[in-house]
């Protein structure tokens, strides 16, 4: 049965690719101790950012920070990977799984600030500015629109606050997005919290176990793949939730493959009838959880509705949750769909 999302979250959702990710040598390390940063808070600061045009001053490392919700995990996990999980007093954000051992719980037990959302699914203003934060992170500019009933980002500089669009976000144009961008994230967040070199050896780590994957898959045939969230409608027609662009197609053609319906939306996600999906050659299938405790059996459902697929016929397919989107894990989906593609390179 189809879930039903408003507009306000599907749009948020186009932003987790947010989205809407611990990693290569994480490994659940995320529910460590937190990482002490420096003996002395204001060490190494002022440290600035341009983020979305603004010039963004730390005057030492936040202590009070504020994850929105925007369906992401990409700025929860990538605090939690850099050991700073005790720095949020307020985190809005989960999927109820991830791929990394230990994620999940460590997400679920971070405090939430007791906050009613409101009907976009996200933190309020004057709840915003009741929880003192000194900074807060957004998936796109979305969470700061005072028309959204949001803290603007000139609201929370005046209460000495700062705050941080994710990378894409600040066009909220997540079609362009990479896992360069999942990299960006954890290096901005390294320089905010004076841990640089932690966010270094996770992009090192990450980056050399894709270079590994893809080395093992290069020359090979590349299977046509469909994306989409289990049991999630977000259109008009049967198959909205099917991804066409953003990171899922870099994580796609690093594993060695190929995106079925990349052509069939100029934006991230694709509104498709029955027709259309049943007439595409899919060679293999990868459905992505967003709080669906069984994304198994939608998968399963897929391929018996769609017989004639590659996919079907083979019983091809690999459920996934915050691995695929902006975040620091991007590694461990790139080797599940290499190994779900091409299991004779491993």
């Amino acid at each position: 049965m189809n879930r039903p999302v408003t507009t306000a979250l599907a749009a948020a959702l186009c932003l987790l690719t947010a989205a809407c990710g611990g990693s290569a040598d994480d490994n659940g390390t995320s529910t460590r101790t937190s990482t002490n940063t420096t003996a002395d808070s204001t060490s190494g600061y002022p440290v600035t950012l341009d983020n979305c045009g603004r010039s963004e001053t730390f005057e030492k490392v936040p202590s009070r920070v504020v994850v929105m919700n925007g369906a992401s995990v990409a700025e929860v996990s990538t605090l939690l990977a850099l050991g700073l999980q005790d720095k949020i007093v307020a985190n809005q954000q989960s999927y109820g799984m991830s791929e990394v051992a230990g994620r999940a719980r460590a997400i679920k037990a971070l405090p939430t600030g007791g906050i009613k959302l409101n009907e976009a699914y996200d933190i309020p203003r004057e709840a915003m500015l009741g929880l003192r934060p000194d900074l807060v992170l957004s998936v796109t500019t979305y969470g700061f629109e005072e028309k959204n009933g949001f803290a603007t980002r000139e609201q929370l500089e005046q209460v000495g606050a700062n705050s941080y669009v994710s990378p894409q976000g600040c066009a909220d144009d997540p079609s362009r997005m990479t896992v360069a961008d999942s990299y960006q994230l954890l290096r901005d967040m390294g320089k905010i919290f004076n841990v640089g070199d932690r966010a270094e050896k996770l992009i090192a780590a990450s980056e050399k176990k894709i270079a590994a994957v893809s080395e093992k898959v290069r020359g090979k045939k590349r299977p046509k793949v469909m994306v989409l969230f289990s049991n999630m409608s977000m259109g008009g027609n049967d198959f909205s939730s099917v991804f066409s662009k953003g990171i899922v197609n870099d994580i796609l053609a690093k594993a060695g493959g190929s995106n079925a319906f990349e052509s069939a939306s100029g934006t991230t996600f694709a509104d498709l009838s029955k027709e259309k999906v049943a007439a595409t050659d899919v060679d293999a299938l990868v459905v992505l959880s967003y709080n669906d405790p069984n994304p198994a059996a939608y998968a399963k459902k897929l391929l018996k509705e769609f017989p004639q697929w590659p996919a079907a016929k083979n019983t091809t397919y690999v459920t996934l949750s915050d691995s695929m989107y902006l975040g620091p894990s991007n590694d461990l989906a790139v080797e599940k769909i290499a190994r779900l593609l091409h299991p004779d390179a491993f």
